[in-house]
């Protein structure tokens, strides 16, 4: 019985020993051991909660509630310390006094930061945006390989990774071309010389794309008999592909082929043209002297 006692004795001696002992603050090893122990709950309830949500999910939707989950892990461990050391009777009024330069300093500097998690949670929780689709942004298009709480990761057409801050998607205008559909609609256009046979034109057109390798047969491509500009008359052939990413290649073998069937059938394609009139010194002179006399009434 008197070992017990001589036990407990010595245990809270132990807990009573003060790790931190200031003026105001008084942290002791009771305190530190109830805040690691809280800390180890709080990742157990927490890694049971996400094993419950993302039981019956995807395996590509549970990969995105990982970053939503660890920050919501640090958030808890936060709260934790702060509501110990309250009850444990620490003045965390002291504390923050202190800190609150220090506070405004990360407050303006964490603004951003903060604005991108809660973006970033948005984007996760309603799957507005999901690995694979198609963006354009800052006149860029990417792949999206990866998201994350702060940022989005997209690989572009030149084999290069865009980081995208995802309070972009909440606050400017992003194409997404694959969100509600694989399919999309692009166009090529050209100009023909004016006299052009134009129904002919639209035949050799609708037949390019017809017989283009990457293009969908349904819908069905249609041209456009757009305007008649300054130099030629202006087409566009337009049709639906698949794969946004790639529609680069497709574009430039349909103009390799229009150059071909145009030649073929004496279509030309005119670039713009100026007249420029060239005058000598003395012809500027006698204008400038008849001009004169026009004017003296002579």
């Amino acid at each position: 019985m008197e070992k017990l006692k001589n036990f407990f004795n010595g245990l809270n001696e132990f807990l009573s020993y003060k790790i931190w002992n200031g003026d105001k603050v008084d942290i002791t090893a009771a305190t530190f051991l109830t805040i690691i122990i809280s800390i180890i709950v709080v990742n157990f309830f927490l890694k049971l909660i996400h094993k419950l949500v993302t039981a019956k999910l995807p395996e590509e939707d549970k990969n995105k509630f990982i970053s939503v989950f660890g920050f919501l892990r640090y958030l808890f461990y936060i709260l934790v310390v702060l509501v110990i050391l309250h009850t444990s009777g620490v003045n965390l009024t002291v504390l923050l006094t202190a800190s609150a330069a220090l506070f405004v300093g990360l407050g303006f500097a964490l603004q951003y930061l903060f604005q991108d998690i809660i973006s970033g949670i948005l984007i996760i929780m309603d799957q507005s945006l999901r690995v694979g689709d198609i963006l354009e942004v800052n006149q860029k298009v990417g792949r999206v390989f990866e998201i994350r709480l702060r940022t989005t990761r997209a690989l572009t057409r030149d084999d290069k990774v865009i980081i995208i801050p995802n309070h972009q998607f909440l606050t400017d205008s992003i194409y997404n071309y694959t969100q509600n559909h694989k399919s999309t609609r692009e166009n090529v256009k050209v100009g023909v010389a004016y006299g052009s046979d134009v129904v002919l034109v639209t035949k050799i057109l609708e037949n390019i794309a017809s017989e283009q390798k990457g293009v969908l047969k349904n819908p069905k491509p249609f041209v456009l008999f757009e305007d008649f500009g300054d130099s030629a008359l202006l087409f566009s052939i337009n049709f639906f592909i698949n794969d946004s990413y790639g529609d680069p290649k497709i574009k430039s073998a349909m103009r390799y082929i229009i150059d071909a069937k145009f030649r073929e059938h004496n279509i030309s394609i005119p670039f713009p043209q100026r007249d420029v009139h060239v005058f000598n010194s003395s012809s500027i002179e006698t204008m400038q002297v008849e001009n004169k006399n026009i004017g003296n009434g002579n």
